[in-house]
């Protein structure tokens, strides 16, 4: 996992997927929000804090917990300083204390009884009437050397993520897939490595590299389409599944 947050801390200000991700999620975060400012949101795993930042630019109050020190030495490095080493299963704040909660590509590597120990503390720190987005990685015969990087224990479906976070007791809004149009490229991409046999994780650092400006900004567009269209179309299929849920008032 400190490989995965070092990679990520290089690229993630102009990787096309994290660019991408951005656009995806904001406009759930809006959702969430419903027009209202000076909310208290938490990210539970906020890995390098950046994130952080598109909760605290649009909504109120951001704090933030990980497990990991890599990624809590960068968030603090920028500046960062409601945050804290925790892990996702001990949420360490007070009952019906956040407006928001988001979980950004964290569920899908930890073991089961965490897991679902995590979505239950996302509730318990949730106000009634209080929104989650969840973010997880998606379709498991997209598994390829990126699983590796990110110590994936398994991909979601539509199915999947709602027998998880239903019986915890929240109410899903709206669920998609993202990086469709990336679909067909990282179809083939991911078959060709699962043939050749998944690198080691030393080997695997490669995904997460910025291409070359003119790859890089192709794909970006093609997510930022995406993107316009997903708010109003959920997409069928994609490598990533995003959530907005609520708890219940």
């Amino acid at each position: 996992m400190d490989r995965l947050l070092e990679a990520t801390a290089r690229a993630e200000h102009e990787h096309f997927w994290f660019r991408g991700f951005r656009r995806f999620v904001a406009p759930l975060l809006d959702r969430a929000a419903d027009g209202r400012t000076g909310l208290r949101l938490l990210d539970c795993g906020c890995g390098t804090g950046t994130n952080l930042r598109l909760l605290l630019e649009r909504h109120g109050l951001a704090w933030g917990f990980d497990l990991t020190w890599t990624g809590l030495e960068v968030a603090r490095a920028s500046g960062l300083r409601r945050i804290a080493r925790a892990s996702a299963a001990a949420v360490p704040f007070p009952a019906a204390a956040f407006d928001i909660v988001t979980s950004f590509d964290v569920l899908y590597c930890l073991p089961g009884e965490i897991e679902h120990a995590a979505v239950g503390e996302m509730w318990r720190v949730l106000k009634p009437g209080g929104a989650a987005v969840v973010n997880v990685a998606a379709m498991e015969i997209l598994r390829g050397n990126h699983s590796v990087l990110s110590a994936e224990l398994r991909r979601y479906s539509r199915a999947s993520l709602r027998a998880l976070l239903e019986p915890a007791g929240f109410r899903i809004e709206r669920m998609t897939y993202t990086n469709a149009a990336l679909f067909p490229l990282m179809l083939g991409v991911r078959g060709v490595q699962r043939v050749m046999g998944l690198a080691q994780e030393n080997e695997a650092e490669g995904e997460i590299t910025v291409p070359p400006g003119p790859v890089n900004a192709a794909l970006g567009a093609l997510l930022a389409v995406e993107a316009a269209v997903v708010r109003a179309v959920p997409m069928p299929f994609g490598s990533s599944l995003l959530c907005l849920a609520r708890r219940p008032a």
